[in-house]
């Protein structure tokens, strides 16, 4: 099974022999998400990490009236999964739900962990990939504590320029944890500059 983008990303951070990519695509499975499809319900154990060959997900949770708190995103040539329910197998805590029709490449998590003692590249990888995690969290949590509301989302633009043709505006402001109001005003400051 060929998958191009994966292997470029991995390449990103080590070199793959042709036996651990083939290996690796063995135990990968090509999962369709329609739009506003789950990856994971909230409730249950996430069982499996995915690479987003396709498409966009967000990450949020429901709460008890009803409402949505987006929590991330991931894009192309992102991962997606829930460590918190994955590595200590209990219920999640958030949804993540496809925001278009989406490709998802998903490794079981007991395949993984077979692959990392067959494979050590494989578990050095995914500790590259826990870190970078780690980082993102930590950096998430500073920028909501530092930055302004103006300042996060010139950010996210950066992180993401196609954001605002790809996720509803609602969840853009939700993620930014300021009302659609709040993110209308600062969008027309930001482009009506000149």
């Amino acid at each position: 099974m060929e998958h191009t983008r994966l292997n470029e990303h991995l390449e990103k951070f080590l070199h793959f022999s042709p036996e651990e990519l083939f290996s690796l695509s063995e135990h990968i499975k090509v999962v369709p998400l329609v739009k506003n499809g789950l990856f994971l319900k909230e409730g249950e154990v996430c069982t499996s990490i995915a690479f987003v060959n396709k498409g966009v997900l967000t990450y949020y949770k429901t709460l008890d009236n009803g409402d949505e708190v987006t929590t991330d995103f991931a894009f192309e040539g992102e991962w997606v999964t829930n460590n918190l329910s994955r590595l200590n197998v209990i219920p999640s805590h958030l949804n993540i739900k496809a925001m278009e029709d989406a490709e998802l490449l998903v490794i079981n998590h007991a395949d993984l962990q077979n692959l990392y003692v067959s494979f050590p590249r494989l578990e050095r990888l995914g500790r590259i990939l826990m870190e970078q995690a780690y980082i993102r969290l930590v950096q998430l949590s500073i920028d909501l504590q530092t930055l302004s509301a103006t300042e996060r989302y010139i950010k996210l633009l950066h992180t993401y320029p196609e954001i605002l043709q790809r996720v509803p505006l609602y969840h853009i402001a939700n993620y930014l944890g300021i009302a659609p109001k709040s993110l209308s005003r600062i969008r027309k400051t930001l482009f009506t500059k000149d």
